[in-house]
């Protein structure tokens, strides 16, 4: 089996990968992301993955390195993670107020072959409206600081969605079929 490596820290990223069974090392990337689009939201996760992925791809000598970067798009405008809980308030009001689109972006590096694999997921997600107590004490069970809108959809936050319409893996944050779909291209089979 050839050597996996995720350019990301990322507790659920890790946990979908054990999820299928997959052998890996975590290698934090420590590559600035874009955050302003100008353009189309898919170049810009494609970019941030890949800037991570060429990061740590530069630090192995040998294996495949997956990158990935998750943003969630309201109308025009993109919400990361927030800074401040106020950041955060704001932002989970905001996305209960109208659909919203999950992005993640996937960079794959063979680093042997030096062959790169890009690809994104869209998945557009319809939430209950939330009051501001009801966010306060979402927020005393959960810390918003690392996730992409402020929510968590595999944990408390669950409970706020209405529906789904696409990828839920790609919510989590790797969309799994994707994954496995160019892992195809370079020879690893998932099963």
């Amino acid at each position: 089996m050839r050597k996996i490596i995720l350019a990301s820290k990322s507790k659920a990223r890790q946990k979908l990968l054990r999820q299928v069974g997959l052998k890996f090392r975590v290698v934090g990337s420590i590559a600035k992301e874009a955050q302003v689009l100008k353009g189309r939201c898919s170049d810009l996760v494609i970019k941030n993955a890949l800037k991570k992925a060429k990061d740590v791809a530069a630090k192995v000598d040998s294996g495949v390195v997956i990158g990935a970067d998750t943003v969630v798009l309201v109308g025009k405008k993109i919400v990361g993670k927030p800074k401040t809980m106020r950041d955060a308030h704001g932002a989970l009001r905001m996305l209960s107020k109208k659909p919203q689109w999950v992005y993640t972006g996937l960079a794959v590096i063979d680093v042997d072959s030096g062959k790169i694999y890009t690809d994104y997921e869209k998945t557009k997600i319809y939430m209950y409206p939330l009051n501001d107590k009801q966010i306060k004490k979402y927020f005393k069970k959960i810390s918003p600081f690392e996730k992409a809108g402020s929510f968590d959809v595999q944990g408390p936050g669950s409970i706020f969605i209405d529906r789904i319409e696409g990828c839920f893996y790609n919510v989590v944050g790797l969309p799994l079929a994707k994954l496995a779909k160019i892992f195809g291209k370079i020879g690893i089979d998932i099963f």
